[in-house]
């Protein structure tokens, strides 16, 4: 009977850790928060590969905002993003934004660079000042599968072949 009190016990707190461990991953996914709070700006881009909904929005590496929608402006062809930014953070006006990426094989996420101007960013502006994200792949295939020029003269003329060694 002592046995079964003590196993019981054991599986009570192993629970209430895992739904504990639980919340916690939810919450800090972005997923239990009040994503609405803050106010609403976008950004087109070239390329916006790599973003999706819920991905951070940042400032010197620091969470300040969340994507909240993406689309494609059917007029420019470029992709637009729509983030929301914490309500205590005021942004001038000549913000830029860029897509940035956590590493060779991490996660994309917005980057903001703050501008000086006087006038702030309300709800619904709109950041002009974009970098879309890079395609790392065909940079790195463009590297690797590159033909090396052969060298040549001044002239354009291909160098004259070296003499033949004297024996």
């Amino acid at each position: 009977m002592k046995s079964s009190a003590v196993e019981t016990l054991v599986g009570a707190i192993i629970i209430a850790l895992a739904l504990g461990f639980f919340t916690y991953a939810y919450k800090t996914a972005g997923l239990g928060g009040t994503t609405s709070a803050g106010y609403h700006v976008s950004a087109e881009f070239d390329n916006a590969s790599g973003v999706a909904i819920g991905s951070d929005v940042r400032i010197a590496g620091i969470k300040i905002g969340t994507v909240t929608g993406q689309g494609l402006n059917p007029k420019s062809f470029q992709a637009r993003v729509e983030m929301v930014i914490s309500p205590n953070i005021s942004l001038a006006d000549d913000t830029s934004a860029k897509i940035a990426s956590e590493g060779l094989l991490g996660a994309n996420f917005v980057s903001l660079e703050p501008g000086g101007a006087d006038e702030r960013l309300k709800e619904g502006s709109v950041i002009s000042y974009t970098q879309g994200a890079v395609d790392i792949w065909s940079l790195i295939s463009q590297a690797m599968f590159s033909k090396t020029s052969k060298p040549t003269s001044t002239d354009g003329t291909p160098p004259a072949a070296p003499d033949a060694p004297k024996q």
